[in-house]
């Protein structure tokens, strides 16, 4: 029986349809994997930003809805019972004991423009405008103004001095936001 064959006999019940987990603090990947290896279609969005780690730069995936993931599920043929015991679930969102579904579009939207983005290689730390202040070397303490990304490791820097604006070059682990 085809969706549409479904939907016509079971009314809007039978079509799956994407909802909103809300999960406990800090597990919405503990979440996705447990609802996934139940059997569970999840989307858990994430992004992948550049954090400062002893010192380092390092890429790591977070969440793009901290604490929030979504299940796709339908109202006949879906189990819903074992999916608030899941080890980092929380509850489903909705009003009062309904779950509310979420519209299709939105996850397909999310879904392409995730795939666009983890084509490209984007640093999130900083982007050209940002406050900064330098952490280390001659210039430490002194605030400057982020202009760009020359490679991976390395960043040219906006720094006033004597009454004009200067270009640097330093490590990107030399700076800090403000």
């Amino acid at each position: 029986m085809s969706e549409v064959d479904a939907s016509s006999e079971y009314g809007d019940d039978a079509v799956p349809h994407w909802y909103v987990i809300q999960c406990k603090g800090g597990e919405s990947f503990r979440a996705a994997e447990h609802l996934g290896n139940q059997g569970y279609e999840v989307f858990h969005p994430v992004l992948e930003v550049q954090k400062k780690r002893r010192g380092k730069l390092e890429w790591i995936n977070e969440p793009l809805f901290p604490h929030y993931l979504f299940i796709r599920l339908d109202r006949l043929v879906s189990n819903w019972r074992p999916i608030r015991s899941t080890r980092g679930v929380l509850r489903l969102v909705g009003f009062g004991d309904m779950p509310l579904a979420v519209d299709d579009g939105l996850v397909e939207t999310l879904r392409h423009h995730g795939a666009d983005r983890q084509d490209a290689t984007v640093n999130l730390y900083f982007r050209a405008g940002d406050a900064v202040e330098i952490t280390e070397g001659p210039f430490k303490d002194l605030q400057a103004v982020f202009a760009s990304h020359k490679g991976e490791e390395r960043a040219i820097v906006l720094l006033n001095m004597l009454h004009k604006q200067q270009q640097l070059e330093m490590p990107v682990s030399q700076l800090r936001r403000r």
